[in-house]
């Protein structure tokens, strides 16, 4: 599933959530949400307009479920927000192809040397996921293309 990155939502903030909470604890945020915006459970009285803002904010809480509430849709989205905070943040380094970098078989780790004398690390199980990496010493990012 990929997430658009336009004018993205913040999901946990849709739950009232934050991205180290347990999946227990989101459920937990999501059933009470979803409870107090469900159009079944509105008073009989709600103006009709707020009726459909109720609505649009139930069907935006479920949506929020959909995707923190699945393991795997909640690490790509996490990795995604990891991934557009850090090309606000830092500054880009280099752009650079996987197989430009060294690779441990041992470890299974492919690695760069920063300019600082740090290093950049991918393991090979998360270069499917991963296009930046930051620098374990200093804050500059590469790009993995």
């Amino acid at each position: 599933m990929a997430f658009g990155r336009i004018n993205q939502k913040d999901w946990y903030k849709v739950l009232g959530a934050k991205p180290s909470d347990s999946p227990a604890e989101l459920k937990r945020k999501y059933q009470k949400l979803a409870l107090l915006y469900h159009p079944d459970k509105q008073e009989a009285d709600v103006p009709a307009g707020e009726v459909e803002e109720r609505v649009q904010r139930f069907i935006e809480i479920d949506q929020a479920w959909k995707i923190l509430g699945n393991e795997e849709t909640k690490k790509e989205y996490d990795l995604q927000q990891r991934e557009d905070n850090l090309t606000k943040e830092w500054p880009l380094h280099a752009q650079i192809y996987l197989e430009d970098m060294s690779w441990n078989e041992d470890e299974q780790l492919y690695t760069l040397s920063c300019r600082c004398g740090g290093n950049y690390s991918v393991f090979k199980s998360e270069t499917k996921d991963v296009s930046l990496v930051c620098c374990d010493t200093c804050s500059l990012v590469i790009e993995i293309l």
